[in-house]
């Protein structure tokens, strides 16, 4: 750049910087296309400034479960503590689990829903959490009111907490108020609450209301047995908006396997990161960008892997469309 020049390049803005533009492209940009630009960029998204918020929960429906993992464990390392914002679908162990709250220092919301958890791992690693502020654990049927009152009694600072069920996993089950009275027991400080299809009970929603005086949006719907006057929730919450019982929505309107949550949609074309070697391969020191950027080949076999194998009737379905 020429001295006295009124603009700067784009290679030589600070890592910060380059991490809050990037944050506006697609996860498959990042990886594949912004490390082979420059040096400087690579490095970049090699840092914590592109990976302090983390949101794969799209891609992570479509992908298969070493796949999910691997991607996981490579994004949250290159955080390096500095993870606000997780939302993954679809964890399949307790073991990733544990990973995530390893790394939970400074994280904020995490959004886990339809992950295979128990309630024995969340009693184990709650306290890990402590900083947690929101969370999403629908669709999770392996956890139960153990799991959140694990969660309430770590997690403080808690505010919001999705907890909703599809209506096929709580069929023609007996109702039950534990996981409700769980949340009024130890949740206090809740203002937004989902719990949409719990067979729960008029009496447990009212001990949730009694027991959380700041919550402000409460989703209730699908759920059948709970009976609110209208006029009585007006007068003694008038801040709290209520959506449901009876409210129409995806699941009424539609067949069942058309909302149905899981799809065996075809994951090979995901093979481009794990299957042949990682983006990462290249950059594991310093030595390793000097050599990449000298050769050329390398350039291709990474984009040539990343091509390799894509069918084009599903080709576009693992990545979200870019900004």
């Amino acid at each position: 750049m020429e001295k006295g020049s009124d603009f700067r390049q784009w290679d030589e803005l600070i890592p910060d910087a380059l991490g809050l533009i990037f944050s506006n492209l697609s996860l498959k940009e990042i990886l594949t296309v912004i490390p082979r630009v420059c040096k400087s960029w690579s490095k970049a998204v090699m840092g914590p400034y592109c990976w302090q918020e983390i949101d794969i929960e799209e891609w992570s429906s479509w992908s298969q479960p070493d796949i999910l993992d691997r991607m996981l464990r490579m994004l949250i390392a290159r955080s390096s503590g500095s993870l606000r914002r997780l939302s993954v679908s679809g964890l399949n162990n307790d073991l990733i689990f544990s990973f995530i709250a390893e790394h939970a220092g400074s994280l904020q919301s995490l959004r886990l829903p339809r992950s295979e958890i128990s309630d024995v791992i969340v009693e184990q690693i709650a306290g890990k959490f402590s900083t947690i502020t929101f969370l999403d654990l629908s669709y999770c049927v392996k956890i139960g009111a153990r799991a959140l009152e694990a969660i309430g009694k770590n997690c403080k600072m808690l505010v919001g907490l999705c907890r909703n069920m599809h209506p096929l996993d709580t069929a023609g089950k007996p109702p039950e108020d534990d996981e409700a009275l769980a949340i009024a027991a130890t949740m206090p400080k809740l203002k937004h609450l989902e719990m949409a299809y719990h067979l729960i009970s008029t009496a447990s929603i009212l001990q949730i209301l009694s027991s959380c005086p700041e919550l402000e949006f409460l989703d209730l719907r699908g759920c059948w047995s709970v009976i609110l006057d209208d006029k009585l929730v007006k007068e003694k919450f008038p801040k709290l908006k209520v959506l449901g019982p009876l409210v129409v929505d995806f699941y009424e309107r539609n067949d069942w396997d058309e909302c149905s949550d899981f799809s065996d949609a075809s994951s090979e074309y995901l093979a481009w990161e794990f299957m042949a070697g990682g983006v990462g391969d290249y950059f594991d020191d310093d030595e390793s960008f000097d050599g990449m950027w000298d050769d050329e080949a390398s350039l291709e076999e990474l984009e040539l892997r990343f091509y390799e194998g894509v069918d084009e009737d599903v080709g576009d379905y693992g990545w979200p469309p870019s900004p």
